[in-house]
């Protein structure tokens, strides 16, 4: 009865008369009151009439949400105060009392409430206490547990502070650290919070998940243990439960969460990399080799037999586990330095493959493994060798994949000072190797080794001084057939230009069907040049209606094939042309077609710039110079293999040559004392002569290279005799057809067998009488006739 009921001194009751307004103010002053007293010691007993009434489903079920705030923390006070012997014994009461109080932790939701100080007292009230404890003796604790962490789980958020997130985890653990069991239903509701999507979309959730499993991994152990016999053992998946469906995520959060809850069930996972179902050994191959390859992990250390059974499955009858094993390779390349060893043997077996996707994969785990860090392949040398070999793989897509990959390499650790001598020595046969590739016929694979010239052996990105370096170094140090592989694509890009510079001429004469004739002989030519010809012919037939209709587009294309372009200039042309041709992706074809032929016909090697520099590192290396240790070549053949590669260049970009500075540099190296210098520097400036005369184009010039080619043809080597005479034949004959009566006159008195010029004078009166027949016919026949016998 309510006139019976004793309340503290200064609370007035709290009756159902009462209105809201009335009854709130009652209870705060209540609440405060109960707030106040300390646990009972015998002291309160009078007040336990008033503890049963507050409980009252009146009070619990108000309409009013402070009113069953202020109720909550009043009953939250009296569990305290009578701790551990509760005033609340009927079984049905005290879990609709629990209930309650979970409904009211719900307002911690929201930290901006006015109210939330109420409900953060009644969190750190409930857990001072550990008053959900009293749950144990109810049959159904289990259900009230789940409804609380479920609570817990979804409220959590960013802007509860620490204190607050301590709190709720001082509630919930004692709940599974002291409870005589723990329900699959209680497990599911914390496992399924570690695990994708919920991880990534309530990261608060995750973390208070993950704080709880390791807190109580010593309690949780024996019934995640039992989960995973159920599913993995007796493959048993309890459908009511969510994390029966990502058993694999599952073990994997776990074992970074807290591995030792694990250590009975990681060794029944070398059953399942056997078993029979396919799905089930992909499914646990993907889970170790995410668990082998982290970068912290030691679970190989402490399973070998564990990873000796993933090892085997790089050897698997499906092509799906073994690609799916030669894909995570990088990462345990990158993480478990330990296990590279391991690892080199079985992707070596792998690369030979009988499926060309796991080839493929297995290449692309070491390039891949070496753009990120060298040092593993620099420690390994047999992975380069693995990718060596797939560069002669019958499938193209492989063969690009493992020779891009090499010059990928090359390009980037090639002047690295700390590589090791292994892989130093690998240098020597990576751009050999490359080069060599240009031997093959298909139109792939020669378009793939002239933009890896380039774009990695010869970097065009590069200043003109460090990239000359590059090119010097290459050609000093190539083999002869790919010397001759480089001179090849020398040939072949000119041509490409050549054909080009007719393709884009055509579209400035006035329309007419002729020169819709001339344009389609043009396309066809230049299709030659690219893969799949037939559907490249219909994109470069839309391009040639572009540049009808764009005549900047027309003017970029003129810059790219015009031959005395800078390299600047070609790079920003070929920009602006791709920038007018659509998105850069694989499904826009027109683009790529396009990208292909210019890739093929820009020659962004050299300009004159480059050619100055180049010739500097000659110069550099014919006197002995430093530059032949700083580019490793051999002091031996450095400066005559410097010669040959301006010889090379001449054929193909002779327009650079024709600068001052450079023909001075050329006539300069003619006096050169080795006798093999002056044949190489007459035969480029005869390559030049074929371009443009110098005779016509530098008259100044050729008054000081006459006087060298005379002397030279009479009195010099049999070589440099033949090459001052072709020299003079090309440039300077046809301005002055009286230029060879002189070496005419001396070549004749030469042909005596005394003579110390006899050799050199039978070798010039043959290259006379080939280029200048003609004019000194007689002269010839009599010449023979009377002195050579």
């Amino acid at each position: 009865m309510q006139e019976d009921m004793i309340y503290p001194a200064g609370c007035r009751p709290v009756t159902d008369d009462l209105g809201p307004d009335e009854l709130i103010r009652r209870l705060k002053t209540l609440a405060h009151t109960l707030q106040a007293m300390g646990q009972d010691e015998g002291m309160y007993q009078q007040y336990i009439p008033l503890t049963l009434h507050l409980a009252e489903d009146y009070f619990l079920k108000h309409i009013s949400k402070d009113v069953q705030l202020l109720i909550a923390c009043c009953i939250a006070d009296v569990l305290r105060v009578y701790a551990p012997d509760a005033p609340y014994k009927d079984p049905e009461q005290v879990k609709g009392i629990f209930m309650f109080l979970i409904k009211q932790l719900a307002g911690l939701k929201d930290p901006k409430d006015p109210a939330f100080k109420r409900y953060f007292y009644l969190l750190e009230n409930l857990a001072y206490v550990k008053s959900f404890n009293m749950c144990f003796e109810l049959e159904d604790c289990q259900e009230i547990f789940c409804k609380l962490f479920s609570l817990m789980f979804k409220i959590v958020n960013d802007e509860h502070s620490t204190k607050v997130k301590s709190f709720m985890l001082d509630i919930l653990c004692p709940l599974i650290c002291e409870s005589d069991m723990v329900a699959s239903e209680l497990l599911d509701i914390i496992l399924i919070n570690i695990v994708e999507p919920n991880k990534s979309q309530r990261r608060n959730a995750y973390s208070l998940a993950k704080d709880l499993i390791l807190k109580c991994s010593n309690t949780l152990e024996p019934y995640i243990q039992s989960f995973f016999n159920h599913v993995l053992i007796l493959g048993k998946n309890e459908k009511n439960l969510a994390i029966s469906t990502k058993t694999y995520d599952l073990i994997y959060e776990l074992n970074r969460i807290s591995p030792s809850v694990l250590l009975a069930v990681l060794p029944q996972l070398e059953c399942k990399l056997k078993s029979t179902v396919e799905q089930e050994r992909h499914g646990t191959v993907s889970l170790l080799a995410r668990m082998f390859s982290e970068r912290e992990s030691n679970l190989a250390k402490h399973h070998s037999v564990l990873w000796q059974a993933f090892l085997s499955r790089f050897n698997d009858i499906s092509v799906s586990i073994r690609i799916k094993c030669v894909q995570y390779a990088m990462h345990l390349l990158l993480n478990q330095p330990t296990l590279r060893q391991d690892l080199t043997e079985a992707l070596s077996l792998r690369s030979s493959d009988s499926d060309m996707n796991v080839r493929h994969e297995t290449v692309m785990a070491i390039v891949s493994t070496a753009k990120h860090d060298f040092e593993p392949i620099a420690d390994h040398e047999e992975l380069l060798l693995v990718v060596k070999q797939r560069m002669c793989d019958k499938k193209f897509k492989i063969r690009k994949e493992a020779t891009s990959g090499l010059a990928f390499i090359y390009k980037t650790y090639l002047n690295d000072p700390d590589v090791p001598q292994a892989t130093k020595k690998a240098f020597t046969w990576i751009k050999d190797k490359i080069l060599h590739g240009y031997y093959r016929t298909c139109v792939e694979d020669k378009s793939l080794v002239e933009r890896l010239v380039n774009t990695s052996l010869v970097p065009y990105q590069l200043p003109p001084e460090e990239r000359m370096k590059r090119l010097y170094h290459l050609y000093g140090t190539i083999d002869d057939y790919a010397k001759k592989s480089f001179m090849e694509i020398q040939k072949t890009q000119l041509l490409i230009r050549s054909h080009l510079k007719d393709f884009l001429d055509n579209h400035k004469k006035e329309d007419s069907p002729q020169r819709d004739r001339e344009i389609q002989a043009s396309i066809k030519l230049l299709t030659r040049y690219l893969p799949e010809s037939v559907k490249a012919a219909e994109f470069i037939g839309k391009f040639s209606q572009h540049l009808i209709k764009d005549s900047s587009l027309l003017s970029s294309m003129d810059t790219i094939a015009k031959q005395n372009s800078s390299t600047a200039e070609i790079s920003e042309a070929t920009n602006l042309v791709l920038r007018k041709l659509g998105q850069p992706v694989m499904t826009n074809l027109y683009y790529n077609t396009v990208k292909a032929l210019l890739e093929r016909a820009s020659s962004v090697m050299i300009d004159s710039q480059a050619l100055k520099a180049l010739f500097n590192h000659v110069e550099n290396c014919l006197s002995g110079g430093n530059m032949i240790e700083e580019l490793g070549l051999h002091p031996g053949t450095a400066g005559y293999r410097g010669l040959e590669l301006l010889n090379v260049l001449s054929n193909t970009f002779a327009c650079h040559f024709y600068h001052p500075d450079i023909l001075d540099k050329l006539l300069d190296l003619s006096h050169h004392d080795d006798e093999y210098i002056a044949p190489q520097v007459l035969t480029m400036l005869t390559t030049i002569g074929k371009y443009s005369a110098l005779g016509d184009s530098y008259p100044e010039f050729t008054e000081k290279l006459i006087p060298i080619c005379k002397k030279l043809a009479v009195s010099g080597t049999p070589k440099q005799a033949k090459g001052a005479i072709r020299c003079l034949y090309v440039n300077v004959y046809k301005s002055k057809n009286d230029i060879f009566d002189d070496i005419v006159e001396k070549t004749k008195m030469n042909l005596e067998p005394d003579s110390d010029h006899y050799e050199t004078a039978i070798v010039a009166l043959g290259h006379l009488a080939i280029n200048v027949a003609e004019k000194y016919n007689v002269h010839f026949k009599n010449m023979i006739s009377r002195k050579v016998r």
